[in-house]
């Protein structure tokens, strides 16, 4: 008896993150714009938004595979407002602002919003080179996400977006996103948790009934 109620108890307290989920996005081109003024100091109303990016692959979404295609659907944000350094050479976003992935029912995937969230904590814009020295810049924006996922369920994630080449002068505006990533953290809701657990558990109890000596 005294096993059967440790059993229950691990079964029921197996932690969360052993069944999460992490879902892979990927996303190709768009512009991230500035807003409230091209390189700008913190302390403003600055931010950056991206449009026009397409999603091209998911990698993980509800255990499948790997979907690709050239616009699977979109990936859109606007961060939060600058709160140190400037869009030029390099600085931070407060939290706030929106991220949102949208599907278009390819492969599987939701027709419509998958995640829609904001960004928390603080994100990061960072140029690649010396301003104006470096022949090549490239700057990449680095943040926390946290919102709601397709079926109603709070998840977290974080984004890595890349742009193009700004040339030796940087950021002047706005530029292309030669690629973006981003990864969410679905954990299954504790009802579902919970059955999981009932339903090993009952197998346990049959198992040790058939084969008690």
């Amino acid at each position: 008896m005294k096993r059967i109620v440790l059993l229950a108890l691990l079964v029921l307290t197996l932690p969360l993150v052993a069944f999460a989920d992490e879902v892979d996005f990927t996303n190709t081109g768009g512009t991230l714009t500035a807003n409230g003024g091209t390189t700008g100091l913190a302390g403003s109303t600055i931010n950056l938004t991206l449009s026009g990016s397409a999603l091209t692959q998911v990698t993980g979404f509800n255990g499948m595979g790997i979907i690709q295609g050239t616009n699977l659907g979109s990936v859109a944000f606007t961060t939060g407002a600058l709160s140190s350094g400037s869009l030029l050479y390099g600085g931070t976003f407060g939290g706030g602002g929106t991220f949102v992935i949208m599907g278009n029912g390819t492969g599987g995937l939701p027709n419509g919003v998958i995640f829609s969230g904001t960004f928390t904590g603080t994100t990061t814009w960072i140029p690649s080179g010396t301003i104006g020295v470096s022949p090549s810049i490239f700057y990449t924006l680095t943040g926390a996400i946290s919102g709601t996922w397709y079926n109603g369920l709070a998840v977290n994630g974080a984004t890595t977006q890349i742009t193009v080449d700004t040339g030796k002068n940087g950021f002047t505006g706005s530029v292309g996103v030669g690629s973006g990533n981003s990864v969410i953290t679905v954990t299954p809701e504790p009802g579902t948790l919970g059955l999981l657990g009932t339903g090993m558990l009952g197998l346990a109890g049959i198992f040790r009934k058939k084969f008690k000596p």
